[in-house]
């Protein structure tokens, strides 16, 4: 019986053994390759920044930001508003043929010298509009591989679909090599009227105070909205588009704020206070503020302060809500106001005896010097230091916490919510504080020993124009949407009567004397009588004066220099107030003076004149200078006599149209001079002429 199977030798079961052996060996060794260049990929391996973009998860979320809201003045016009601006940039190292190609040119260097023409014509501010800068920077970026070259600054929408249309930016980033980015920006169609107050917001990731300024800063969280989200996949061609198959959420657009700015009275204030420190290299900053007497409604603040560097003028700064100082005189108000509420005087004419100004721990008062006796009303119109001195210390050295509340009443002492952030707390010292002294109450009657703001100051004037309803200054009239109203703002009252109507009828009568006899007569020629008081007061140095100049008192230097602090605040018209206001002007160090009845009130009396030309409820018309001849409906065209001899027609007073109708159909020919009405005629209206007869016409 034959053998089924046979063993194999011994060389052969050998070598079949070393092919598997190698075979394993060579398996295993793929095998740990594998594994090492798994741990290496998902450990340690990176994507080349180039190619990052196209390497990027199967999804991502994007951010869609919302579209910020509008600020807008009073009367509709757009102060702040969002709009998209794009930066181009170049990849210069983007295929170099395809650009000789594309513009036929010979050469490499014509093609890129032909493309700096393209961006010279479009940016035309940048690198001087030369064609050579521009080929310059493309060529050194070509050679240096830069991939993101800066084209000039960024254009708008219109802009860019123009050089779409003329150059090869149509043909995309991946064949043109220039990336268009986007970006909304701020636009300020005003440019810089009211721009401190309508502010601005550097970083919205940043809230701090720095970041948010004005109206922007404050009602951030109003115009700026809430974003949105999409998640995006890739595209063959290397783009990315939304993932529908993912959530989508809607970004919710910001809206509007409707303030109360009015631009044509924040031009009209901008420019006279602007007139008054361009005139004074003195003056280092200054403020205006125009309210609405029955509303509180601010309907313009201007702030103006001077670069050191240039002298040029800039908000930079608010000034009205920002500086507390001593106000001076035009704080006087406030002790008269008190002295009559309280009954310590009847009327402006009583009378207090001078005693020459002197009051026993105060420096004595030039301005009455030489007087027995002096009234009240005389004291305001001059700004008597003495005189309120004497009201305050006389009627109250007994018990100067009846005055100090007095002025916390009339809001003097705090600091109200407003539409700004950044509203100074006033100052007012406390008789139970223990750095009371003897002498605070007379100085505080005249100005002194207390800080405000420009604005609680004009608030306060506000109130006296208002017949004692104190209204709280604003700036904001509406939240809206699309248009609509969400939420409605608008006036509130401060304290509904910080006087008597007897009381500020008073006060009126004080004020209106100042403008007409005393401190500022410049307004005495106004187109609307103005009533207000002026201020002058000293400011304390700061500690790095005192320590560059050394002192004398806390407000002058050894060699003499000071600051002042000029201030004009009223109202107009005076008897049915409608606007208040407030000029105040800073100096820096001075030996000279500045006075609130000279600048200030100059630049009061610019205003009030130019708002009086723009109002039709106080502007006259203009008085008849011309007459237009008298039209009458009797004319009519005139036949051909038999004789062939037409009648010339009268066309006195008739347009030219009128009169070449009349002419023309009875068989003239006409030649005017002028434009108008007919005024004369020859041959003259009802002579008999022949056919083809010129009849020459005048119109005036």
């Amino acid at each position: 019986m034959a053998k089924l199977s046979q063993k194999k030798p011994k060389k052969e079961r050998d070598r079949i053994g070393l092919i598997l052996y190698l075979l394993y060996v060579f398996f295993l060794g793929l095998s740990i390759v594998f594994v090492v260049r798994i741990i290496g990929i998902q450990w340690f391996w990176e994507v080349d920044s180039d190619l990052k973009p196209y390497f990027l998860p199967s999804s991502i979320r994007s951010v869609i930001e919302p579209e910020r809201g509008a600020i807008i003045g009073c009367d509709g016009q757009i102060l702040a508003l969002s709009t998209p601006m794009y930066q181009l940039y170049m990849d210069c190292t983007v295929r170099k043929d395809y650009f000789r190609k594309h513009e036929k040119a010979d050469s490499l260097e014509r093609a890129w010298k032909a493309k700096a023409r393209v961006f010279a014509g479009v940016f035309a501010e940048e690198a001087g509009g030369n064609a050579d800068e521009w080929y310059s920077q493309i060529e050194k970026g070509r050679q240096n591989g830069v991939k993101y070259l800066r084209l000039g600054g960024q254009i708008d929408r219109g802009s860019l679909n123009n050089l779409e249309e003329k150059t090869f930016l149509k043909e995309g980033p991946f064949k043109s090599g220039i990336i268009t980015t986007r970006k909304d920006t701020r636009q300020y169609p005003f440019g810089s009227l009211a721009r401190r107050t309508i502010g601005y917001v550097k970083d919205n990731s940043n809230s701090n105070g720095n970041n948010h300024i004005g109206l922007e800063g404050k009602y951030d969280y109003v115009l700026h909205g809430k974003e949105g989200e999409v998640w995006l996949r890739p595209t063959d061609n290397k783009e990315r588009i939304q993932n529908y198959d993912s959530t989508y959420v809607k970004p919710e657009n910001g809206m509007d704020v409707r303030t109360t700015l009015d631009i044509t009275l924040q031009d009209i204030t901008d420019k006279a206070l602007r007139r008054q420190i361009e005139e004074n290299n003195a003056i280092e900053m200054g403020c205006a503020v125009i309210m609405e007497v029955e509303t509180g409604a601010i309907r313009a603040m201007v702030n103006l302060v001077r670069d050191p560097a240039d002298s040029s003028l800039n908000e930079t700064y608010n000034m009205a809500i920002g500086l507390s100082s001593e106000p001076g005189s035009v704080f006087k108000a406030t002790t008269l106001m008190t002295a009559l509420e309280d009954g310590c005087i009847k009327s402006l004419d009583d009378v207090i005896p001078t005693n020459n100004g002197i009051i026993p721990g105060y420096p004595p008062d030039d301005h009455v010097r030489g007087m027995k006796e002096i009234s009240i009303l005389k004291g305001f119109e001059i700004s008597s230091n003495y005189v309120f001195r004497y009201l305050a210390v006389n009627n109250y050295k007994d018990d100067p916490k009846k005055f100090i509340d007095k002025l916390y009443m009339y809001k003097l002492g705090q600091a109200f919510d407003f539409d700004l952030e950044g509203l100074q707390e006033p100052f007012l010292p406390s008789p139970d504080s223990p750095g009371w002294s003897a002498t605070d109450l007379g100085s505080i009657g005249m100005g002194y020993s207390i800080q405000e703001t420009p604005l609680h100051i004009l608030t306060f004037y506000n109130a006296i124009a208002n017949k004692g309803k104190m209204m709280k200054p604003y700036l904001v009239e509406s939240i809206e949407k699309n248009g609509t109203v969400k939420k409605k703002l608008g006036p509130s009252v401060l304290n509904a009567s910080i006087c008597s109507r007897a009381t500020a009828d008073t006060l009126l009568r004080a004020m209106k004397a100042v403008t007409s006899e005393g401190t500022a007569t410049r307004l005495k020629g106004a187109k609307l009588q103005v009533a207000g008081k002026t201020g002058t007061s000293r400011q304390v140095l700061t500690q790095e004066e005192i320590d560059r100049y050394g002192m004398s008192t806390p407000y002058v230097t050894k060699d003499g220099s000071y600051h002042n602090l000029a201030t004009f605040v009223g109202f107009f018209p005076a008897d049915a107030p409608k606007y208040s206001a407030i000029i105040c002007l800073k100096s820096g160090l001075i030996r000279g003076s500045l006075y609130g009845g000279v600048l200030p009130a100059a630049a009061i009396r610019e205003i009030v004149d130019k708002i009086y030309a723009l109002d039709s409820e106080w502007n006259q018309p203009l008085e008849r200078a011309g007459s237009v001849p008298v039209m009458t409906m009797d004319r009519k065209v005139e036949n051909k006599n038999t004789e062939g001899n037409p009648t010339v027609p009268d066309v006195t007073g008739l347009g030219l149209m009128d009169a070449l109708y009349l002419i023309e159909n009875n068989g003239l020919k006409c030649s005017y001079s002028g434009t108008g009405h007919v005024t004369s005629q020859s041959p003259k209206g009802g002579e008999r002429t022949a056919s083809g007869t010129t009849v020459n016409i005048v119109l005036r």
